[in-house]
This record gives structure tokens, sequence and C-alpha cells, in this order.
């Protein structure tokens, strides 16, 4: 069960093993060397996507990935050993100054790109449309026909989500349910009726994945209340729904880099901010920030 709260982001007043950033090594170059990374585990599929397309052209640019909660994270970059994260939200004036002190740089950050948090259903559940306000009440405990389930019990960006702007800074109900992550939370809802999930859109999303087609054939991706359409339509997670803006539940994927010369991490980023990373994240229907994609309504002729 998950409790009335959760304690989230980084301590400034914590104690560092060992203060001041790592220096460069004498091997590594921007396309050699090694580079430890945390990354929000709500991610995995689409950033195991990108280091296998950046390995493809630098084989010799190693980076370690460790897929995490997101609160973990943040942890994880207070360490020397972690150079960069990719999480759900950038560093707030008061990180940037305890790196600035602690590390002697100022981090870089932005954001990658945009997705969204699905609602999931088990087939045999015939509720397929929510209202903000069914959300609400089911993840606050007022609605007790359902049976919400989450990736984890506190720490994590979807946890953070719901409570931020699904519950406005309300705790979540006693009767919301922690999976051990994305995974379990789509097995979960995929056997039993009442189940609700509330998952990363790229794990039901991306139908070119062997993996997500299976997803998809074990659960329902739900359709939440459009955010700026007529009254009485409802939107699924999709690309063009988040382009649009339709559909409430998005959030956006940042990086967070603590690298003040030009190494893997700053390759890598640039990586992930030009056409391949962007085109990747496209590809995972998500919505890239920092390319433009056009959009236009088509119709089909019969």
């Amino acid at each position: 069960m998950i409790g009335k709260g959760f304690l989230i982001g980084i301590s400034i007043g914590m104690v560092l093993s060992g203060c001041g950033t790592k220096s460069k090594t004498p091997q590594e170059t921007p396309t050699s060397g090694t580079i430890h990374i945390s990354v929000d585990e709500s991610y995995k599929p689409v950033i195991d996507s990108q280091i296998k397309v950046f390995n493809s052209t630098w084989p010799d640019a190693h980076i370690v990935v460790d897929y995490r909660p997101e609160a973990q994270c943040l942890r994880d970059l207070t360490t020397d050993s972690t150079r960069m994260v990719l999480v759900t939200r950038g560093l707030t004036p008061e990180e940037e100054n305890f790196y600035n002190d602690s590390f002697h740089l100022k981090p870089t950050f932005g954001v990658l790109a945009y997705d969204a948090i699905a609602v999931i259903v088990n087939p045999a559940n015939k509720d397929t449309l929510f209202d903000m306000k069914d959300l609400v009440n089911m993840l606050n405990g007022t609605d007790t026909r359902f049976q919400p389930v989450m990736d984890g019990a506190s720490a994590t960006s979807t946890v953070r989500f719901a409570i931020d702007s699904i519950l406005k800074g309300n705790p979540l109900g006693k009767n919301v349910m922690a999976a051990r992550g994305s995974e379990d939370v789509v097995n979960y809802v995929a056997n039993n009726p009442r189940a609700v999930g509330f998952v990363g859109a790229l794990w039901v999303g991306d139908r070119d994945d062997p993996a997500d087609t299976s997803f998809l054939k074990k659960i329902t991706v739900a359709a939440v209340q459009c955010k700026n359409c007529v009254a009485g339509k409802y939107v699924k997670p999709w690309q063009a729904n988040i382009a649009w803006g339709r559909y409430p539940l998005v959030r956006s994927l940042y990086y967070i880099l603590k690298e003040n010369w030009s190494g893997i991490g700053n390759n890598f980023v640039n990586f992930l901010q030009y056409e391949r990373g962007q085109l990747i994240f496209s590809k995972a229907y998500m919505w890239p920030a920092g390319m433009h994609f056009e959009i236009r309504d088509a119709e089909l002729s019969k």
C-alpha cells in the first residue's frame, strides 16, 4: 500500500561521499571512454534504442545505464560516478546552487521530448472512458470500484505526476497498489479485471516493438477526457494528441548533465537533441521537443 505521501528530490544538506566533479580521464574523448548515467525506468524501451543507435556510430563510447525510480536518479547525480540523468523534471534554482557549491559547475538541462501517462485496464473491463474527476476519485480512494496500481510505492515519476498533476498536491489513497515497475503494472492489470494501471505511454504505444505489441494484447488503453476539445470527446495518449495538447496527462523528458567539458555526455545529449535521436523519440510515439514535425488533417478516400 502507498502511504499519505512521499519525499522526492535532492536533499541539499546531504553529505556527499567526496565533493567536487570527477575530472576527465586522459582516455576519454567525446567518442571513446565510459560514462555512467541513470534513467527513469519509465523510459527504458526508448533509451535502450537510443543507446543502441548511438553505439553503432561510436562503438568506443560506452554508456553504462541504470534504470531506476526518478528520485533515485536524482540522488545518483549527487555522486561523482553518475554524470548524467534522464528524468521528468529539470533542476530548481536551489539545486543548481547546490551543484555549483559542491561540484564547482552548473549542470545543463533541457527538454528532449514529451510523452504521457497512459491509463490501462483489463480487457474484461467495460469502463474505458475516464473523466479527470474519475481519476481523482480513483486515486484518492473515494471510488472503490477499481483497483488503481502504479509503478512503485513512492519516488517514481508516475507517482509524482499523479500527486502533483492529478491530485493537485493531495496524497494518494491507501487503496493504490504499488507494482515493482512499469512491466509489472501491465502484467497486474492483465491478470486483474478490476485493476486500472498508470504507466508511461511508450510502454504500450510503440506498435513496431514486439514487446509492446504483446503488452497491447494483454490490456486495453483507456481514453481520457480531452483537454482542448468539444465536450464529450475522449482521447488516448497517442502522439498527435500529445502534440496538440488534447491529452491531459502529458509530461516532459529532461536530460541533466554535469559535464563542463566535451565528453561522452555532451556527445550523447547532442545525439538525443538532433535528427537521429529525435526521430527515435518520434518512432517511440513520443513528441520530439527539438525538431519541427508538421501535423496535417487528412481524409482517406474510399
